[in-house]
């Protein structure tokens, strides 16, 4: 499968999660704050997920993002950058403002070995589903450094 290829249904994939999660929000809102959800209550970002994934914590999220992981002694932000905006190398993504669900699935799909890379591999195989809503929670808060490609030649 060529590169072009893969990126197109990335992106069809992407843009039905983002249309599941929309629809489904008002709902999840509704009942999370008839239910007296404190996370909700606290404003702790995103009720739902389409990683299937249980609320996130920003909070826990910055503590784990902080914290240096087993598999290679590096911490999130040791590679990402403060607020996941720096990288370390032009290769790794910017995760600031990053759609969290986008960021969860990604985690996902290196805990289960379908995502490859050297470092993010070992360090995502020992994280929980509670570990992967905090760390999406965390990183979509955070201040954007991302940009549009709308209208780039």
């Amino acid at each position: 499968m060529s590169k072009a290829t893969h990126a197109t249904r990335l992106s069809i994939v992407l843009l039905a999660a983002l249309a599941l999660a929309a629809c489904s929000q008002s709902e999840v809102e509704s009942a999370s704050t008839s239910a007296g959800d404190p996370g909700h209550a606290s404003g702790e970002h995103g009720s739902s997920s389409s990683a299937g994934l249980p609320q996130g914590r920003i909070a826990i999220g910055e503590q784990l993002a902080n914290a240096k992981g087993k598999a290679t002694g590096q911490s999130c932000i040791d590679c990402h950058g403060a607020d996941g905006n720096a990288p370390i190398d032009p290769t790794y993504p910017r995760l600031g403002g990053q759609y969290g669900d986008y960021l969860a699935h990604a985690l996902q799909a290196y805990r289960r070995g379908d995502r490859d890379h050297m470092l993010m591999t070992p360090q995502a195989a020992s994280l929980s589903d509670q570990d992967i809503a905090d760390l999406a929670a965390y990183f979509g808060s955070r201040p954007t450094q991302l940009r549009d490609l709308h209208g780039v030649n």
